[in-house]
Formats: C-alpha cells, sequence, structure tokens
C-alpha cells in the first residue's frame, strides 16, 4: 500500500456490502479515516439494520485503521447533514465522499409503479444529491475562510445510465441524472477544491445477481475474478485522493482490470440551413445527419 490517503477523512455511503463495503476497507488501506454510512436494506430499500455498517467499521478497525458507522438516511437533508456532522466530529475534518448507495426495483415501463420510480429516484439521485450539497457547504466555508481544501466526491452511476438497460427504465434514468449532477458539480464546486467525477463499475453484488446470472460464483483459487468488487476500488481511491489533482467532471468505467474514460454527448453531424425547415425537408436532412453518424451502443439487454 502506497498510504496514499494518509491523513484524509472520507465518507463512503451504502457501504455495509458490496461495492461500498471494498471502497471503504480499500480507503483505510490506504490511510483514510473512514465513515462508514450504511442502512443495512434489503436489496428493494426495505427494512433496515445496524449491523452491515458495525460489521465494517470492525474489519477497518481490526487492521488497524480508523472508522465510524453512521446509519442515517442520506437521502433525507437530516441524514445528509448528520453524515457530514459525523465525519466532522469523529475526526475534525471532511475530505472525500463516495455516493455509493443504492438499490434496485426492476420492472418493465409498462409495469413500473409511481412508488417504485419514486423510490429508486430518492435512493440514488437524491441520495447523491443531499451528501454532496451538504459536504460542499462545508468546503465552501473553509475556502472562504483562506483554507481551500483538495477535496474529493466520486460518485456511482452504471452502464445503465450510459446506455440505458431494459428493465430498469427508473434506476437507468437516476444513473443518467447522476452524471449529469456531477458535471454540474464539478464546474460549480472547482472554485472551492472540490473536484467531482464519477464511475460506472460492473462487479458482482447483490444487486447484480441478475444481471450476471451464471458468472457470480468467483473462480478458483489463484486465477483473477474480474467480477470482484474489490477491483473497482482502487480507481474509487486514487478519484479520493489529492493524486488526482487537475481530474474533474469526467466519467470512468472500472470492471475487472479494465478502467475506460467514458466520452459523452458531443455534437455530431450538423447542417445549418439559415432558414426554417419544413417538416419533411427537416427529416430528410436528418436522416442524411443520420446515414454520416456513428452507430450508437445498444441499450443492455435489447434484441
Amino acid at each position: 500500500m502506497t498510504g496514499i490517503c494518509t491523513g484524509r477523512v472520507a465518507v463512503v455511503t451504502g457501504a455495509g456490502r458490496g461495492l461500498g463495503r471494498a471502497h471503504a476497507l480499500a480507503l483505510a488501506a490506504e490511510g483514510a479515516r473512514v465513515v462508514v454510512n450504511d442502512l443495512g436494506t434489503a436489496i428493494d430499500g426495505t427494512g433496515g439494520a445496524t449491523e452491515p455498517a458495525e460489521r465494517v467499521v470492525e474489519e477497518i478497525r481490526a487492521l488497524g485503521g480508523e472508522a465510524v458507522a453512521h446509519g442515517g438516511d442520506i437521502a433525507t437533508t437530516d441524514g445528509a447533514a448528520s453524515l457530514v456532522a459525523t465525519a466532522l466530529d469523529a475526526f475534525g475534518r471532511l475530505d472525500t465522499v463516495v455516493n455509493n448507495a443504492g438499490f434496485l426495483r426492476d420492472r418493465m415501463l409498462v409495469n413500473l409503479d409511481e412508488d417504485d420510480w419514486d423510490a429508486v429516484m430518492r435512493v440514488h439521485l437524491k441520495g447523491h444529491f443531499l451528501p454532496l450539497k451538504h459536504a460542499a457547504e462545508y468546503w465552501r466555508a473553509e475556502a472562504k475562510a483562506g483554507r481551500t481544501p483538495q477535496a474529493r466526491v466520486v460518485n456511482t452511476s452504471s452502464g445503465a445510465g450510459l446506455l440505458g438497460s431494459v428493465g430498469q427504465g427508473n434506476y437507468s434514468a437516476a444513473k443518467a441524472g447522476i452524471v449529469g449532477l456531477t458535471l454540474v458539480a464539478a464546474a460549480e464546486l472547482g472554485r472551492y477544491g472540490v473536484q467531482v467525477n464519477a464511475v460506472a463499475p460492473a462487479a458482482r453484488t447483490r444487486m447484480t445477481e441478475q444481471t450476471f446470472a451464471g458468472a457470480m460464483a468467483a473462480p478458483g483459487e489463484g486465477r483473477f475474478d474480474a467480477l470482484a468488487p474489490e477491483n473497482v476500488s482502487p480507481l474509487v481511491v486514487w478519484l479520493s485522493s489529492a493524486s488526482c489533482a487537475g481530474v474533474s467532471g469526467r466519467v470512468f468505467e472500472a470492471e475487472g482490470g479494465r478502467i475506460t474514460v467514458m466520452e459523452g454527448w458531443r455534437p455530431g453531424p450538423a447542417v445549418d440551413k439559415g432558414a426554417r425547415w419544413s417538416p419533411a425537408a427537416a427529416g430528410e436532412a436528418a436522416l442524411e445527419l443520420l446515414a454520416a453518424a456513428a452507430t450508437p451502443q445498444p441499450v443492455y439487454g435489447a434484441r
């Protein structure tokens, strides 16, 4: 270990299991003091328990690190505010927020209930916005007091948010929204010493049991496990550290040993008539432009 996060304080949401747990452990291994947030809910967001977060805290302490648990609902103002307050009370500072919490309620659009839409939007999109907002308020105050931080935010999007995923209209929309939020936050908060990036991970977790059905089991001893959540964490740790200075407003895919810089919407072929189009002429022009444009990547699950 290089200790690239030594002296830093990080909060990780949804850190009781899966990717969040891997991130929390990896941050601690690199010297960060960690606030482990988790509600301990089921995969659909129901129920709740404190044990998952507390177990991760115990793991970190057993390895010689420092950590505290936080069981608040970060999709509420009070929960997000208390997350930041927990870091400040326990460790006296906050340097990094890793927004990772989420759950699934998958349905085809015609079967998707309003409650399922709202619940997924709430935990993913609102659950990113509120911790980011409250952390940013702290960092802005620090910057205005002459103590400009080297602050970092790592948001969690998904391939579903970048390309879409059949049966996951709510999840795809929320994860696409996280990309938009990342871009705006990076532009707005840079003046306060805050860098904001996003990762779109692929790994074996409770949430991906159906996606990776047939490939969920870890390979035999000594073989590289391409779906291990721990494969994503090194990039998250680097983005959480001061070492990534100058990197902001970017989205990375991470899976196995592969890291990809994702390139979002950019202007493609265009034509300017200099006057108003008729519908028929606009259609002809659109078809010509589409013929010259790159073929889009397919939606996950599309046939």
